[in-house]
């Protein structure tokens, strides 16, 4: 009963179309917005950090960025890690080649070289649709991996293509600690966030999603296809371009091309599914699925005390990961963010749901 909007009026226009019109929701978002900031840089431990936080905030941002790709437009890319991969080295590029480059300024400007890559791979996008674009988003991520490898100036020379990269400062403030890392991810995961809501909320949004439902009607009432698709195929690979910087110089500090493979193209789209397609809520839900729940099956046994061999705590984390996948798209197809709006309507109308 205490989510309830009764009383709850508006009166313009502006509260009407706020993004979040009932209070109990902003107090709720102030709240985890509080614990996210304050409590857990001050009681998460340095393994949870590590492991599960910082992961969770960077690929949360790079499904953000697929989710408004696939979600939202209807196109379907499996080429999301050569967009990471083109962001991390062209912000690595950056970091390396120019004294005194501010780590903020490398990592959007990888975004920027990431969205120019991706227009060029969208193109097609205005032909073809379905499997056939699959495929040739596809051709992106075997190029890409290609040209890292093959291409030393990419790596500063590097003949293994493995780079890294240390002593991030922000603003003369260094980034080493896990507490340092997480908040400074979480300080981007907010800010794309908000921004990615704002735009699907807006005409741009709406012009997406009618190219999602129905193209040919989206062009008779004169939504531009070209314009729509590949708009969202440039904003989809900034935010991924950015969140491959951050993998790259936050979570990895040193890698190669095969950190940015297929499957990280094949997780990143399991997420989009799972969490819910078209849907910002969505993809914060993905990433949890994908990244916290292996690491739960994986400890569950030592948690019980059950004795159990590694090579099969690990079968057994695969096998019941993937069923629990099938198990969830059989009874909410449309993600697990569905599930959430639905038990969000339910508490509203309880005690008498309709």
């Amino acid at each position: 009963m205490l989510y309830r909007e009764n009383g709850q009026f508006k009166t313009s226009y502006r509260a009407d179309q706020q993004v979040f019109p009932i209070l109990q929701d902003r107090i709720a978002i102030a709240l985890l917005l509080a614990l996210a900031i304050v409590a857990v840089p001050l009681l998460a431990s340095e393994y949870l950090m590590r492991a599960v936080l910082i992961p969770f905030l960077i690929l949360s941002l790079a499904a953000l960025g697929l989710n408004i790709l696939v979600g939202y437009c209807g196109q379907i890319s499996l080429g999301t890690g050569a967009f990471m991969a083109v962001g991390a080295y062209a912000a690595y590029n950056f970091q390396v080649r120019i004294d005194g480059m501010p780590v903020i300024a490398s990592l959007l400007l990888g975004g920027v070289f990431a969205t120019l890559v991706g227009v060029v791979f969208g193109i097609p996008s205005l032909r073809i649709k379905g499997l056939y674009l699959a495929v040739a988003t596809l051709a992106a991520q075997f190029f890409v991996d290609w040209a890292f490898l093959r291409i030393r100036w990419f790596t500063h020379d590097n003949p293994s293509g493995s780079v890294s990269v240390a002593g991030l400062r922000v603003f003369g403030y260094p980034i080493e600690t896990p507490a340092q890392k997480y908040l400074f991810c979480l300080a981007f995961l907010i800010i794309f966030a908000a921004l990615a809501k704002n735009l699907v909320r807006g005409a741009i949004g709406r012009e997406w999603m009618a190219i999602r439902d129905m193209d040919v009607a989206a062009a008779v009432i004169g939504i531009r296809p070209v314009y729509a698709k590949l708009t969202a195929f440039a904003v989809s690979s900034f935010i991924v371009g950015v969140s491959g910087g951050l993998w790259a110089f936050v979570y990895l500090g040193s890698w190669e091309p095969a950190a940015f493979s297929i499957d990280r193209s094949f997780q990143l789209l399991f997420m989009v599914i799972i969490g819910g397609l078209g849907s910002i809520m969505g993809s914060f839900f993905g990433a949890a699925f994908i990244v916290v729940l292996p690491i739960l099956l994986d400890n569950l046994p030592q948690w019980f005390g059950i004795p159990i061999d590694t090579a099969m705590a690990s079968h057994l984390t695969f096998m019941i990961f993937g069923s629990l996948i099938v198990f969830f798209l059989i009874v909410e197809p449309h993600g697990l963010a569905r599930l959430w709006s639905t038990a969000k309507e339910k508490l509203r109308l309880w005690p008498f749901p309709h």
